[in-house]
């Protein structure tokens, strides 16, 4: 069975890349706001970490975000951050700090001369990966 592909429109994307461009040389990471397999926007965040190697979001800009979706009847539905030298697929580090099940774990590497984005589901430790589908 094929799974079923995130859904991220154009201008979120767009967004999405550019922020992790912009965090480079060190990490960049931000949360997907949406529902079920749908993003609706993305949500640039701050990396506390300050690191090329991981990534913390300010958890006041997680709450903001949180609320701020809630209030649109929406929710957070995952997070996206860069690998700046490796390729677009979770380190142990991030499989160990996954903290939701239901959450979209998108990774963009700007390792080569193109952005290479992938998205997956961690479920107990278990990565599997889903298409995406931009639009």
């Amino acid at each position: 069975m094929t799974p079923t592909a995130l859904f991220v429109p154009s201008a979120a994307f767009a967004t999405m890349i550019g922020h992790m461009y912009d965090g480079y040389p060190l990490e960049a990471c931000g949360l997907l706001i949406g529902s079920g397999q749908r993003v609706d926007r993305f949500v640039p965040c701050t990396n506390l970490s300050r690191s090329a190697r991981v990534y913390t979001i300010d958890p006041k800009e997680h709450l903001r975000a949180e609320r701020d979706a809630d209030d649109a009847g929406r929710e957070v539905i995952g997070v996206v951050h860069s690998h700046t030298h490796s390729e677009p697929y979770p380190s142990p580090t991030d499989v160990a700090q996954a903290p939701d099940p239901s959450w979209h774990y998108v990774i963009v590497s700007l390792k080569r001369e193109a952005p290479e984005t992938r998205s997956y589901r961690i479920v107990d430790g278990e990565i599997s990966e889903e298409p995406i589908a931009v639009a």
